[in-house]
This record gives C-alpha cells, sequence and structure tokens, in this order.
C-alpha cells in the first residue's frame, strides 16, 4: 500500500519540524487515518542529523538514511524496529492493511525475525488468520524484547514461531517499558524490607498498627473523590479491602467486592453499568461537560473478562506485583465499569493484588491511597496523561438524560495502554508506605505506649483520658494549654502536669527525631 505523502505544516495539532517528514507510527496514522493518538511522533528530515537522531520537543527526528520506502509495510517496519511498541496504533494500522499485501510480505521472508513478530501481532490482535502456512521451524524470537519491556510468562506461538511474552493477549493488552526509575524500583525488594519490618514487631502492636493505616487509607479513598464519608461508609470500605485478594477475581468477586462498598443499592447499580459514565464537570444547563468517558457499556463484559484473563496471565508468573497491581488497577479505572464507585473499587484492587500475590504482609494494609491523596496532582496527571489525548478520539453526544452515550466504535481505546507511568507512581506510593508510613506508625505507636505507662505510674487515670492527655500536649508542641488545664485536667497540679509534659515529650523525642518530616 503506497503512502501519498502531502506536505504538512501540523501532525494532531503539533507542528512538525522544519525540513522533516512524517515517520513510522506517526506516518501510518496520518495516511491511513488511524483514530489513535501518537504520543511520541517521529519524523526524517531531509538532511543529515548528528549522531543519526535527536529530540526537538517532543518530536524525534531521524537522519535522511532512516527514510523507507513510501509503502506502509515500510513504515511498519521502521516502526517495529526503532520506535516503541505501540499496540493501539499497531492494532488499527494492521486492521487496515489488506490481508494479500502482509501474506506477500511474509511470503517474500517467512524465515525473517520481524516478519513473524508482525504476522504473530496481526493474528494476536485482530483475531483473524492469514491464509498463509506455519512458518519454517526456525529459531524461535520473542514477540517483545525483555530488555526493554517488562515481559509476561512465555508460550511458544509455534505457528509463528514467536515466544509469547506479551502481559496480556489480543482482548487486552498492556505495555511496560522497562525504564530506569522502574528497575531501581523493582530491585528495591520492597517486599522484603516490608517483611522485615514486620518481623522485628509483636502480633499485637503490628494489629494495632495495621488497625489505624486502614482507617488511613479508607477515609483517603474518599478525600481523593472530594468526599468526606460517614463512619460507615468507612467501615463499608475496610471491610471490602480487608476481603480483597482472598478469592481469584473474576465478575463474581467484583460484583461482591463492590456490594460491600456500596452497601445501600436502592440507587447505585451493583455491578457493570447499563448506561454511559463520564468524569468531569457540568454547565449551568447540568449538561456534561466530559473529561474522559468510560467505554461503552455494550464493550464492558468483553473488556472486563479480557481483562481477568490478562490478570490471571499475571497472577500465575514472576512478574513484579506492584507492576501487576497497577496494570490491574488502571486498566479497571480508564475501562470504568461500573455505575458509581470505580476509583474505590479501583483502589481496592491494588490491595487485591499485594495480598494475593504476598506482597503485603498478613493482615497488613498499606495506606497506598492517603500517599495517593498527599501527591493528588501526580495522581491526576497520570490518568490524564493517558485518557486526555483518546478524548479526540471519542464522538459523544448528550442524552435526554443529562448522561453522555458514545457513538463510534471505541472498544480498542480500552484494550491497549501503555502502563509504564501508571506502574511507576504507584510504586513510588508503596515506596513510601513501606519504607515510611509503616515504620512511622510503629514507632508511634511504640512512642505512645511509652508513654501512657509512665504517665500511668506517675498519676492514675482511665486510659481514655491518658491517651486524651497526650494527644492534647503533642497537639500544643509538647505542652498542655490553659485551655485543657481549666478543663478536662483542672484535677493536676503544676508539678504534675510539668512531669507528665516531660514524660511525653522524652517518650516521642527519638520519634519526632526519625519522622520529623515526610519523605
Amino acid at each position: 500500500m503506497e503512502l501519498q505523502f502531502d506536505a504538512l505544516d501540523y501532525f494532531q495539532d503539533d507542528p512538525i519540524p522544519e525540513n522533516t517528514q512524517l515517520l513510522g507510527w506517526s506516518a501510518l496514522v496520518h495516511e491511513l487515518k488511524v483514530a489513535a493518538p501518537v504520543r511520541n511522533p517521529c519524523c526524517v528530515s531531509s538532511r543529515h542529523v548528528k549522531n543519526s537522531q535527536r529530540l526537538e520537543g517532543h518530536w524525534r527526528i531521524f537522519d535522511k538514511r532512516y527514510a523507507p520506502a513510501a509503502t506502509a509495510i515500510d513504515h511498519l517496519a521502521f516502526a517495529m524496529r526503532h520506535e516503541e511498541i505501540d499496540l493501539l496504533i499497531l492494532k488499527r494500522v494492521l486492521d487496515c492493511l489488506p490481508p494479500a499485501e502482509l501474506c506477500r510480505f511474509i511470503k517474500a521472508t517467512p524465515t525473517g525475525a520481524l516478519t513473524r513478530r508482525i504476522w504473530f501481532f496481526y493474528e494476536t490482535l485482530t483475531g483473524r488468520q492469514l491464509d498463509i502456512a506455519d512458518a519454517p521451524n526456525v529459531a524461535a524470537v520473542d514477540a517483545l524484547d525483555p530488555r526493554n519491556y517488562i515481559t509476561g510468562p512465555i508460550r511458544l506461538s509455534s505457528r509463528h514461531r514467536v515466544r509469547d511474552n506479551l502481559l496480556g493477549q489480543g482482548g487486552f493488552c498492556p505495555i511496560v517499558r522497562r525504564t530506569e526509575k522502574l528497575q531501581i524500583l523493582i530491585e528495591l525488594d520492597l517486599a522484603g524490607k516490608a517483611a522485615s519490618t514486620v518481623g522485628r514487631t509483636g502480633a499485637r502492636l503490628l494489629a494495632r498498627a495495621a488497625s489505624v493505616m486502614l482507617l488511613a487509607d479508607s477515609r483517603a479513598s474518599f478525600e481523593i473523590e472530594g468526599e468526606r464519608a460517614p463512619q460507615n461508609r468507612l467501615e463499608r470500605w475496610g471491610r471490602a479491602v480487608l476481603e480483597a485478594g482472598k478469592r481469584p477475581l473474576n465478575q463474581t468477586e467484583i460484583y461482591r467486592l463492590h456490594r460491600i462498598m456500596t452497601g445501600d443499592d436502592r440507587f447505585t447499580r451493583i455491578g457493570y453499568r447499563n448506561d454511559g459514565v463520564f468524569l468531569g464537570e457540568r454547565d449551568h444547563n447540568n449538561d456534561p461537560l466530559p473529561e474522559f468517558i468510560g467505554a461503552r457499556p455494550q464493550d464492558i463484559p468483553d473488556l472486563m473478562l479480557s481483562l481477568n484473563n490478562c490478570n490471571n496471565r499475571m497472577r500465575g508468573s514472576d512478574i513484579d506485583p506492584v507492576i501487576q497491581a497497577a496494570i490491574l488497577a488502571f486498566g479497571f479505572v480508564f475501562i470504568h465499569p461500573l455505575e458509581d464507585g470505580n476509583g474505590r473499587l479501583h483502589r481496592c484492587l491494588i490491595h487485591h493484588v499485594l495480598t494475593e500475590r504476598h506482597f503485603a504482609p498478613p493482615g497488613m494494609v498499606f495506606p497506598v491511597s492517603s500517599v495517593m491523596l498527599d501527591r493528588i496532582d501526580e495522581y491526576r496527571s497520570t490518568l490524564q496523561n493517558h485518557t486526555g489525548p483518546l478524548m479526540d478520539f471519542i464522538e459523544w453526544t448528550a442524552t435526554a438524560d443529562k448522561n453522555v452515550a458514545i457513538l463510534n466504535d471505541t472498544l480498542d481505546l480500552y484494550r491497549y495502554f501503555d502502563a509504564t507511568d501508571a506502574a511507576e507512581f504507584l510504586y513510588t506510593c508503596v515506596k513510601k508506605t513501606i519504607e515510611y508510613d509503616l515504620p512511622k506508625e510503629i514507632s508511634y505507636l511504640l512512642a505512645h505506649d511509652a508513654a501512657m505507662k509512665e504517665i500511668m505510674d506517675f498519676v492514675e487515670m482511665p486510659d481514655r483520658l491518658a491517651g486524651n492527655l497526650i494527644h492534647f500536649v503533642r497537639q500544643n508542641e509538647g505542652s498542655l494549654s490553659n485551655n485543657r488545664r481549666k478543663k478536662e485536667f483542672v484535677a493536676l497540679t503544676d508539678k504534675e502536669i510539668k512531669t507528665v509534659e516531660e514524660i511525653i515529650q522524652q517518650a516521642f523525642k527519638e520519634y519526632a527525631a526519625g519522622f520529623n518530616h515526610e519523605q
């Protein structure tokens, strides 16, 4: 298929560098009118480029020696060799290519590594089989280079002589690039650090720390969505998190967790929705102003089955549990399969994976939502950087009931996504909970218990009152306020108050030294 390049000044609203022409994914998307964003566009210069390529803004410019022939197959071959793989673009490009042309390309070099990979991706992503004999018995090649990508368990595709190491399958398949940042995080052995911290802590103290962190995570999960939930809703969230990971994830389990979190199902449908859903605001007429729109209701059963199959493929492998959690949770929230509660269940699924894969110690809930709340701008950017570019390819209309309805085929937009940013963000959150929040909470409880014991040895009072005394003194930076002296603690002498203040200050001295600021 010949590509007819016209002189262009802009591509997807971005100015094209001077004296260049679209290349690889960018050329294919433009020439074949593929409905997909190109997040890292490339072009080829009409001149020589020092060191063969350079960056100009977010454009990657290649030396003129890289210019392929003006055919779709040649630009596809360039993209597969020199660009990061984008399964959404690849799938939609392959949909555009005539099967006969692909067959000619494959038959021309049936043993070629690139040929067999393109053939493998065509049949895997489109679900269609080309009218061509199986590949000769040659050495198998990886679908994804494990030096550059996080890969899944290997299954040999004997038809193509390709080692299928994808994280998912044609119905849902994320990509995670093996970045330097992600590799450093993986090598920290955070699960080992958590187990070591827990191993040095008594069971009773650990149970208290787990309870406090679960409550913090519950509150934060609602506050992320701008809600201050009453106690009963916090408790339901906590129950759902504690239930997560006890059973394999499937539609029944998702419905069960959704029901636990929702409680009252009179106004919220439990399970997959039958109508559209969007994230965003409304105008003065209550009409939708979507920033992102979830998948079409008719696509949800297939997407969610494929998401679960992807998760099952990962859970039985040695893929890093935090990366698996990022793929499952962010894949879920991009699909947005529920009428309400998508964000909370999305965060619950993180706990599901970390528990099921034994990354989190038994009974321990890392307060990931608390860290997300602290880093809310980064969290939102992680979501919006993926969803924002997709909105240009979602045709929608407002419905009579002030909802949204999608007018075009958007299934592929939810099937394939680059989960690298999500994995990096989640890993930094988990890192903070293990290296900072968990030891901080244990240290706080140890200091609190030490202060309680000394106070009770010095002056007899109810545990509740002693606990309040510690809280008030710490709240007032080491001294009891005059207001509190005249109310709850009027019976204490000035000398007793001074001694109690010193007890509390000393008990929390080491704690304050280690945790006087957040990481």
